[in-house]
């Protein structure tokens, strides 16, 4: 596929390739994360499934661009991205934890301006977007924020040690666990497209219950699979769930 616009070029990372009829995953990283966190999901994806990672303004090739403030700024952003693509062709969303709900945004705005819709969204790592808890991680100090980071063994804590590694990496991510931590959607609000909730069994930020919330945003049909492991159980999994999202897409 053709990534044609500079929009989508900022905003899109490719690593491996796929024949051209292959259905496209759209991979939304976590607070903090990045388009390379997704490497290891796409090698396993390939070459049946196209991946498609998103990566963020403020980190890595993009630590010079303006960070989005909002989960609504983001998907504004990823979906103005995607707009721009001319041959998305038939295509999934999948997102971990803030990337989740980004992903569940997008999907709204697809179907809501250009009537497109994914074929599933797969929101991993995040309670229903209704499901409101009190977290105030990003108000912590940097070493409060770092003892956050570490708990759920996000970030490896050999870069958060580098003094200038933290200055740099910090205030980007203060700045997603802000956005993610204040976002608010109508409990409502639905996308048209089935959704496969992907948890933990051990995340102490989404219980079982509100996982099964996913189930009243959407208008089709919503599956949940757990796994073991905590909030990134997805590290541990990416064989087990790319052989999922292959035989969904198939």
């Amino acid at each position: 596929m053709t990534l044609a616009t500079t929009e989508a070029q900022l905003w899109f990372r490719r690593f491996h390739e796929a024949p051209a009829d292959a259905p496209r995953l759209i991979c939304l990283p976590h607070a903090g994360g990045s388009a390379s966190y997704y490497f290891p999901f796409s090698a396993a994806l390939q070459p049946v499934v196209q991946v498609l990672a998103v990566q963020y303004p403020g980190r890595q090739d993009r630590r010079n661009d303006p960070l989005a403030t909002t989960v609504a700024d983001y998907a504004e952003a990823v979906f103005a991205a995607l707009a721009g693509v001319p041959d998305l062709g038939r295509f999934a969303m999948f997102g971990h934890s803030m990337g989740a709900v980004i992903g569940f945004e997008v999907t709204r705005l697809l179907e809501r301006r250009l009537g497109v819709s994914p074929v599933r969204l797969f929101a991993s790592g995040r309670r229903a977007p209704s499901r409101v808890r009190a977290e105030s991680a990003h108000t912590l100090d940097d070493n409060g924020l770092v003892r956050e980071l570490a708990a759920l063994d996000g970030t490896d804590s050999r870069l958060l040690d580098d003094p200038e590694m933290r200055a740099l990496l910090l205030p980007m991510i203060r700045n997603d666990y802000r956005a993610v931590e204040l976002y608010r959607c109508e409990p409502d609000a639905r996308a048209s497209c089935p959704v496969t909730v992907l948890t933990g069994d051990a995340d102490p930020r989404t219980s079982a219950e509100e996982a099964q919330d996913w189930k009243a945003h959407t208008d089709a049909d919503c599956v949940v699979r757990e796994f073991l492991g905590g909030h990134f159980f997805l590290n541990g999994h990416h064989q087990e769930i790319a052989e999922l999202v292959k035989e969904t897409l198939r």
